[in-house]
């Protein structure tokens, strides 16, 4: 792969201002549907989930809708997983994974959980094939408290009367090639420093919570993803993407103090997957699927170790 030395946005090594953000705004396109490739698949699903809208982002001359799918068979005795997708919207199998569970998957739990699922966390993201909001701010570094990012803020808001009943949360994402060729050389020149080449990892991996690690669990989705699609190994260094591998496809990260979405709840069980779908070795089809394998492996666990 070939790694860009510089940005075409911007002054190497200063910060981007107002100007710069704007100039990249007005670069993206939109180049796939929200409308005719989420919220049609949504519809389909509703006389199956409760759905409701549980924000609404204003992004002139658009405005997106946001859907959280609930099962109909709602009982408060059991517990409550969360499932969101499409936190990085260019993150196909994030999105479509989500959706798949619950088409195929989601009936298997009825009268034994509650299911949360929020399948496009940032639909403007989604349809330009980024990583960013509008503004040039990464959705899954802004799940704090006063987010400057209206996709976490909402999502925030929505699972916040849930945030300490909620025992597992899977948020679902993908690294891909264009993470070192497009979004780290432009995250590198937004923010004024330089880009460092680094690796993109070949297969599925997980990424457990530093501060309350679950070992266990994060195995039990890599045994049954392992049968979909393969498990990323360690580097030459015993590393993912500069992380020491804890596990076979298992990196830590600090969840809560990183921003990311995966730790907002406090939740016993949470993990953020990570598809690789440009590999020669996986198709689409089997990136959604290992998506929505590790969301029935999560939620079997929690239901077998309720804590």
């Amino acid at each position: 792969m070939n790694h860009p030395t510089s940005h075409p946005i911007g002054t190497p090594g200063v910060r981007w201002g107002d100007a710069e953000v704007a100039q990249w705004r007005e670069s993206q396109a939109v180049r796939r549907g929200y409308q005719a490739e989420v919220v049609s698949v949504i519809d389909r699903l509703r006389p199956r989930f409760d759905v409701a809208e549980y924000g609404r982002l204003e992004y002139p001359p658009a405005s997106y809708p946001l859907f959280v799918l609930r099962n109909r068979d709602w009982n408060d005795a059991l517990p409550i997983m969360l499932v969101t997708g499409g936190v990085h919207g260019y993150e196909t199998s994030g999105v479509h994974g989500a959706l798949l569970f619950l088409d195929r998957h989601a009936a298997q739990y009825a009268g034994r959980a509650n299911l949360v699922v929020a399948p496009c966390v940032s639909p403007w993201a989604y349809e330009r094939i980024h990583r960013w909001n509008p503004d040039a701010l990464d959705p899954n570094r802004s799940f704090r408290e006063n987010s400057p990012a209206p996709e976490s803020a909402a999502l925030m808001r929505m699972v916040a009367p849930l945030r300490d009943r909620v025992l597992m949360h899977i948020d679902l994402h993908e690294t891909t090639d264009s993470d070192e060729s497009e979004f780290r050389p432009a995250l590198a020149a937004r923010d004024g420093l330089p880009h460092e080449p680094g690796e993109i990892p070949d297969g599925f991996y997980l990424v457990d919570d530093t501060a309350h690690p679950q070992p266990a669990f994060q195995r039990s989705i890599i045994e049954a993803v392992a049968k979909v699609t393969h498990i990323a190994p360690a580097d030459e260094h015993g590393e993912i993407i500069g992380s020491p591998v804890v596990a076979e496809g298992v990196i830590q990260y600090a969840l809560r103090e990183l921003g990311l979405c995966a730790g907002i709840t406090g939740a016993t069980y949470k993990t953020t997957t990570e598809v690789y779908p440009d590999s020669p070795r996986a198709t689409p089809e089997q990136c959604n699927a290992a998506q929505a394998a590790a969301v029935c492996a999560a939620i079997d666990f929690a239901l077998a170790h309720p804590g």
